[in-house]
This record gives structure tokens, sequence and C-alpha cells, in this order.
């Protein structure tokens, strides 16, 4: 589904990415675990474009790198960036139809309006509120929802649990399963270790903007010396 390698990225003269390289099944689930500023962050900005990317990024089979990110949505990569960004002025349902794509029509794609309502009865019953009073766990919640009415096939997610409480985290954690279940590949960038690696079905570790680690879940656990340079603070 994904394919990158060698990819740097830079911010000015700061080389951020130093050559990643990682893939993405379809229906998998990959975690993408790291200290803060290691580059995770910039994984997903340069795979979606919002950074110059150098290096190859393949969708699907097509060469990617150097797209603009309206082109790269609309190849069927959503992007859920960490700073939730929702419409505050507008309501949930207005905001959960931004999501749909030029032309698409709500119920067309392997998501619909009510999949999500019917998921998360907050967003239900805010529905015709304006989404600058929900809660932050709602509006991660309505910006994972946003994206997924585009029907993508693969969504980057950046850190949706951060500032959540346990029972809207285990929502997340839930949401993430049945993307999976629908076939849809999912990149999570995620500081909860715990939740990564109960739902990823493979992870990658970054340290100094490389990859340093890949493997199952078990075998993360199973590499204290990993955890403990790379991951542990």
């Amino acid at each position: 589904m994904l394919d990158v390698r060698d990819l740097h990225a830079y911010y000015g003269k700061s080389h951020i990415l130093q050559g990643v390289n990682l893939s993405i099944a379809e229906g998998e689930i990959v975690a993408l675990l790291g200290r803060n500023g290691v580059g995770r962050s910039t994984t997903c900005k340069a795979v979606m474009g919002e950074v110059p990317p150098h290096g190859s990024v393949t969708f699907k089979g097509q060469e990617i790198a150097g797209k603009k990110a309206f082109e790269v949505a609309n190849l069927g990569i959503g992007y859920v960036p960490e700073n939730r960004d929702i419409f505050p002025g507008l309501t949930t349902r207005q905001n959960l139809i931004l999501g749909l794509k030029p032309g698409q029509k709500d119920g067309a794609g392997r998501w619909s309006m009510q999949d999500m309502f019917e998921m998360f009865e907050n967003l239900d019953r805010r529905a015709d509120v304006e989404a600058s009073v929900l809660s932050g766990g709602e509006q991660q919640m309505l910006t994972m929802c946003r994206t997924l009415m585009g029907d993508p096939d693969l969504v980057m997610i950046d850190e949706p649990t951060e500032g959540l409480s346990p029972q809207m985290v285990q929502r997340v954690a839930q949401l993430l399963q049945e993307i999976a279940r629908r076939g849809i590949a999912t990149l999570l960038v995620e500081q909860k270790l715990s939740i990564a690696l109960d739902i990823a079905h493979r992870v990658y570790v970054m340290g100094h903007g490389q990859v340093v680690f890949e493997g199952t879940p078990a075998e993360l656990k199973a590499r204290e010396d990993v955890r403990k340079e790379w991951l542990e603070v």
C-alpha cells in the first residue's frame, strides 16, 4: 500500500529525516514510535507533501513524492494531524461533510455520517453544535471521522490519544481496529506505548531521523535495550 525508501526531509538547513525506510500493507496498523523531535510527524508530513520529500514514496505502486498535498489526498491518503484542525465556526455535521471528496456523496464510500454518529454518540448529540464548543476528545473524534468521510485507503494519524481521558483513549483504539477491519491501512504516530503495542501489527522505532528498530509488538517487548535507549524518558 505504502512504501517509503531513503526518505530525507529538511526544515531550512536542519536535516530532520535522514533516510527513513518503512512500508505498510492493506489493512495493517503500523505504529511509528519514538521520542518527541525524532521526525515521526515530519515523516507523515513528507508523505503527505506538506514538507518537501527527498527520496521515494510510492502509494499503491505510484510514485507520489513531489505531489501537492491535495493531490496526495485525492489519491486516497488521509491525514489526521496532531493539532486537531477542525473548523470551529462550523457545526459537527458541516465539518464531517467537508471531509467528502469533490463529487462524493455521503455513504458512497466505506464510511457514512451515520457510521460516525453510531460509533460516537457524543458527535450525534452535538451534530448541529459549533465544533468550537466540543471537548478536546470530541474534537479529536471529529477530526478522525472527517478524514474517514473521504474514504481513504490509508490514514496517517498523529498522536490521536494525547490529552484524552482513559475512556476516550479506549474509543480511539476501537476506531483504529475498526479502520483495519475495513481494509484501510494505518500509520499511527503514538506516544502511549501500551496502546500502540496492543493494536499494531508491526512497529517502527525512530531515533535521530532514522528507523532504528522494525518488528512486531512482541519483538519490541522483548528488546529492553531498544525501549530503554529510544523510547523511555
